[in-house]
């Protein structure tokens, strides 16, 4: 870990724990204005810890402090600035209709993440989520309950399909999609953009071009009589409660059956389907283009990381790494050079960042499963791990590097693991 040598270098890499004074608001700072993370020596530490030096005389968020233990007081490995790798959707206002409510995180929010932005949105039963189209891919993937979705192809084939708790669904950009929560509570989901600037108010909605198209035009292009277009709507819906629709099979009938159905499949039941990897501390399931031909530009993998056990240390060659956090506790570690560290704390509802090519890890420190969605904004899912490496390496260079001999060396697992305890 590299130190301060000199008076100016102590001026300009102040200890970390010389913030412990602001208290939450280091906290806040730290994670959404980028404060840089700077280290000290190990020896510093011990001694900081059992001094007066550790103590806030002043006012602090205890709930905050509670949740992000090792943002406030980041271990002795933590050095220099890699920018932000947390954001919580808790953090958002909702913008809450009739029928259910959407809020997002995008690069205006967490300014890191330039390739991704998300969505999490909820739909009561019968609600949709308007008839429309975006200028950016959306993946989803389905928190709670059930939803009937529905994609349009440009050669008129229409993809009609139910999703459930588990599955996904892609809908390529320009494809005009609509949502539709299901009995018995509708639905919450989310939504992964691969744009970072993405913004979920500023999609091509049909109720918005029909109130904004001349009357003459909407008469001639629909074949309707001007009494009809009266009934069209004036402004947005965007989420709006209507009736629960009929079965699947009677909305594929009606449209026109098996004729105009679609060739591409746009769902896919993620959940349910056999882990890529599986080891006795989680397992871990990918979905990208390889067994998702229709998921062109939006890779992920759906993790579970048991009590105890970690995300093996690795890195992602190809894309920067968006992360949503469903259930558990957990700590990562983001590493970047010049020998920068930052560590923080992530509960359910939180969303992580890693910058391509940076190395992490994703602990489980709770009692519970841990389970989050990696996602990138590429075909493909792509990782290399530490421990691969090493064990790949001939030992002699291993050692001259570790200073470890070979019979240790051969005690690390020589295969991916993805998921270690």
């Amino acid at each position: 870990m590299s130190e301060p040598t000199n008076k100016k270098d102590n001026m300009m890499y102040p200890s970390r724990r010389s913030f412990l004074g602001a208290g939450s608001a280091a906290i806040a700072a730290a994670a959404i204005a980028a404060l840089p993370a700077h280290g000290q020596s190990r020896q510093n530490v011990d001694k900081a810890e059992h001094d007066h030096s550790v103590s806030n005389p002043g006012q602090e968020n205890q709930n905050l402090l509670a949740q992000n233990p090792n943002s406030n007081t980041p271990p002795p490995s933590d050095f220099g600035d890699v920018g932000p790798i947390w954001y919580s959707f808790d953090l958002v206002k909702k913008r809450i209709q009739e029928g259910g409510w959407t809020h997002q995180v995008t690069q205006r929010e967490f300014p890191t993440s330039t390739e991704i932005a998300g969505v999490n949105m909820r739909l009561t039963a019968g609600s949709y989520r308007e008839m429309h189209w975006h200028t950016a891919d959306e993946w989803a993937y389905m928190l709670y309950g059930n939803a009937r979705v529905t994609v349009l192809n440009p050669d008129g084939t229409i993809f009609i399909d139910d999703v459930s708790e588990g599955d996904l669904w892609v809908f390529p950009a320009g494809y005009p999609h609509s949502i539709q929560g299901l009995g018995p509570d509708g639905c919450e989901f989310l939504l992964v953009f691969n744009q970072g600037a993405f913004s979920e108010d500023n999609t091509f909605l049909l109720s918005e071009w029909v109130a904004h198209t001349p009357t003459d035009v909407l008469k001639k292009n629909f074949g309707l009589p001007e009494s009809e277009l009266q009934k069209l709507p004036t402004g947005s819906l965007y989420i709006f409660p209507s009736d629960l629709p009929k079965s699947l099979a009677e909305d594929k009938a009606q449209v026109g059956g098996r004729k105009v159905e679609s060739t591409p499949q746009y769902t896919f039941k993620m959940r349910s389907m056999e882990p890529t990897k599986k080891t006795a501390g989680g397992e871990v399931r990918v979905v990208d283009s390889s067994n998702f031909p229709t998921s062109k530009h939006i890779a992920a993998g759906l993790v579970i990381v048991k009590p105890g056990a970690m995300r093996e240390l690795h890195w992602h060659p190809n894309a920067s790494e968006w992360q949503f956090y469903i259930k558990g506790k957990a700590r990562m570690t983001v590493f970047m050079p010049v020998g920068n560290a930052r560590t923080m704390d992530y509960n359910a509802n939180d969303v992580g960042f890693v910058p391509a090519v940076a190395g992490h890890y994703v602990e489980n420190t709770g009692d519970t499963d841990l389970v989050f969605l990696e996602m990138f904004a590429t075909d493909r899912f792509m990782d290399i791990s530490l421990n691969s490496w090493i064990r790949r390496t001939p030992v002699e260079t291993v050692s001259a590097h570790l200073n470890l001999d070979a019979e240790t060396i051969a005690k690390i697992p020589a295969e991916k693991q993805e998921v270690i305890r």
